[in-house]
């Protein structure tokens, strides 16, 4: 079992947890002092509060929250966020408003998921060519809608 070391960073910050036994994201919440006001159209940081220590060879990966996106529009502003195993700073979430109304999240509120997942980090091996395939350089669409 793998174990995921966190510190939370001050007063009011929680610990990512997942919904239920089969969920495959850990909620996170925000931390800050008092509500944040996103304006329609509008991208703004969001703290979680807390760091964390993730073994060489893994990443987080921060995902939207089905609901908040489909119902209101809030989502990452960078579609999926990365966290480096090597990055000891605050998960920090950049949330875009799609929608067409201001949006309030207040402490303590679900604003992300975070799925941690193994890396694969080969090393880049630079060649005259490499090997073809059936489809070749065939790209979007290339196989049918």
């Amino acid at each position: 079992m793998l174990n995921l070391p966190l510190k939370l960073l001050r007063p009011g910050a929680q610990a990512p947890t997942r919904a239920t036994p089969g969920s495959a994201g850990y909620d996170i919440r925000a931390c800050m002092e008092a509500p944040v006001v996103i304006q329609a159209k509008e991208t703004r940081l969001v703290g979680a509060g807390f760091a964390m220590q993730l073994e060489p060879g893994y990443a987080a990966f921060i995902y939207a929250r089905s609901g908040l996106g489909i119902k209101c529009g809030i989502v990452p502003a960078n579609c999926v966020g990365v966290v480096d195993s090597d990055y000891r700073g605050e998960v920090m979430v950049g949330l875009r408003n799609h929608s067409d109304a201001a949006f309030v999240v207040h402490p303590g509120d679900r604003i992300a998921q975070m799925v941690i997942a193994r890396c694969e980090l080969p090393e880049i091996e630079i060649c005259d060519s490499i090997q073809t395939t059936q489809r070749g350089a065939g790209g979007f669409g290339s196989s049918g809608t």
